[in-house]
C-alpha cells in the first residue's frame, strides 16, 4: 500500500516491483565479496586464505547471476538490457538532463556496465584460481595444473584485473551519486526494496 502512494497520476510514471529478491541478494553479496577480496588482497595478512574465500564467493555469485540472467524474472534477464551501440548513444545524449530517467530496469549504459562488471570479476576470480605466488602458501587451488609460464601470465592478468575492478566500482559509485544528486533519482533504494518508479510507455 505504501508503494501505491508514490504513483504520479497522469504522468505514465508509477512504482513497480522491479528487482526480484534473487537479483537484490546477488547484487549486495557480490559487492561484499568483491570489496572484501580487494581489501584483503591489498592490505590483508600474508596468508591470504580469506582473500581466496572471498574470491571463490565472487566466482560463485557471478555464476549464479549468469544463470539468473537467462532464467530469472524479465528485468533480470540479459535480453532486457542487452542494448546496441545506437541505443546506448541515444541514452547518453539525453542523460545529462536534470530529471529522473524512470527507466524500467537497467538503462542502456547501465546494462553495459553490468556486463563489464560480471566479465571483469569472472576474469579476476578465475585467474586467481591459477595464481602461484612462489611462496608455496598463497597458490590458487588450480595452480599446479598449469606450467610456470602460465602461472605468471595468470598472476599478471589477476593484478591488472584487480585495478579494473576498482575502476568499475568507482565508476558505479560515481553513477549512483550522479543520479541521486544531479538527476534526483535514487538507484540504491530500488535495489533494497525491489520497487522503482518507472515510465510505463517508452519509444
Amino acid at each position: 500500500m505504501a508503494q501505491a502512494s508514490e504513483n504520479t497520476e497522469g504522468t505514465g510514471i508509477t512504482p513497480v516491483r522491479l528487482w526480484d529478491p534473487v537479483v537484490r541478494l546477488l547484487h549486495w553479496s557480490l559487492a561484499i565479496a568483491v570489496i572484501g577480496a580487494w581489501i584483503l588482497g591489498e592490505f590483508g595478512p600474508n596468508v591470504m586464505t580469506l582473500h581466496f574465500y572471498f574470491g571463490y564467493a565472487a566466482l560463485g555469485i557471478v555464476a549464479l547471476r549468469v544463470i539468473w540472467g537467462f532464467v530469472g524474472t524479465k528485468p533480470a534477464r540479459f535480453a532486457s538490457f542487452a542494448y546496441g551501440p545506437g541505443k546506448v548513444l541515444a541514452y547518453v545524449r539525453g542523460m545529462f538532463a536534470k530529471k529522473p530517467s524512470y527507466w524500467p530496469g537497467h538503462n542502456p549504459l547501465g546494462g553495459w556496465a553490468v556486463f563489464a562488471l560480471l566479465g571483469i570479476v569472472l576474469v579476476q576470480a578465475g585467474t586467481g584460481l591459477f595464481v602461484d605466488a612462489d611462496d608455496f602458501i598463497n597458490a590458487g587451488p588450480l595452480a599446479s595444473t598449469v606450467n610456470s609460464a602460465t602461472n605468471r601470465l595468470f598472476t599478471q592478468i589477476h593484478a591488472i584485473a584487480s585495478k579494473l575492478v576498482l575502476l568499475i566500482v568507482a565508476v558505479h559509485l560515481g553513477a549512483v551519486f550522479f543520479y541521486r544528486f544531479y538527476k534526483g533519482e535514487n538507484l540504491v533504494k530500488p535495489m533494497i526494496t525491489g520497487w522503482k518508479a518507472v515510465r510505463q510507455t517508452r519509444d
